[in-house]
């Protein structure tokens, strides 16, 4: 890897997505516009929201940031645009660090968005550092990304991408303890929460939700949502290919 190609590759993503409208829409306003929703929909009951709408705003970026990188990439990858680029002088980790630099950008103006609308607007209310939830937001959002760089490595089409969702993320959200406390689950079904990263994801900003101070357990979650998403970029690079038709 080196830097200068990363760099390069990053830019030259951020150029095609600046020609995308919708792709920057759906990352940046859709996870801004399903809080707005869900706080409405329990307007009647403010504690409803605080409860579970930190939980969301981690989850909500991830699954948009999932969306929209595996489709972008596939894109890339059935257009020939990526096998051009492999021809080049260009490792396979300048190529899957320049498209999670690019993406992670604007997961961090995704967060931010996300973060500041439920913190300043919609009255989110939180016992720990608003940046701290911005931290676990951000990570998420970056898991989202290095999800969708790699399971477009499995897809031949746009569609079967999107079908790689339900196969992805719905075991995540079921099991992550949003819907019930992962202790109470049946055990087999625990111990598989626990090797999911989005468990963890969801537990770092319930730490935020309930604690003033940076908890062993907030710095746990966080380093294994953080430590998640290399290893998946790290795997995203290793099944990266030249031939991808």
């Amino acid at each position: 890897m080196t830097l200068s190609r990363t760099l390069a590759t990053a830019a030259r993503v951020l150029r095609q997505l600046r020609h995308d409208p919708r792709s920057i829409a759906l990352m940046v306003l859709v996870p801004c516009v399903m809080l707005l929703l869900l706080r409405y929909v329990f307007d009647a009951s403010p504690r409803t929201f605080d409860s579970i709408g930190a939980s969301l705003l981690g989850i909500f970026p991830l699954i948009t940031m999932f969306l929209v990188t595996s489709i972008a990439t596939l894109r890339e990858r059935t257009s020939g645009t990526l096998e051009r680029l492999l021809a080049l002088p260009l490792g396979k980790g300048d190529l899957i660090a320049g498209y999670a630099l690019a993406f992670g950008a604007l997961a961090v103006v995704q967060s931010a968005l996300a973060t500041g609308l439920a913190l300043w607007a919609l009255g989110l209310d939180v016992t720990g550092s608003p940046w701290l939830l911005l931290l676990v937001a951000l990570l998420d959002a970056l898991l989202g990304t290095a999800l969708g760089l790699f399971v477009s490595a499995f897809a031949a089409s746009e569609f079967q991408a999107v079908q790689f969702m339900p196969a992805v993320i719905f075991p995540q959200l079921l099991l992550c303890g949003l819907f019930t406390a992962r202790a109470r689950m049946q055990p087999v079904l625990e111990a598989l929460s626990d090797v999911l990263p989005m468990s963890y994801a969801v537990d770092g900003m319930n730490e935020v939700l309930r604690h003033p101070e940076v908890t062993g357990a907030f710095v746990r979650d966080t380093s294994v949502v953080a430590g998640s998403a290399l290893l998946v970029l790290v795997l995203g690079a290793a099944t990266l290919r030249r031939r991808t038709a």
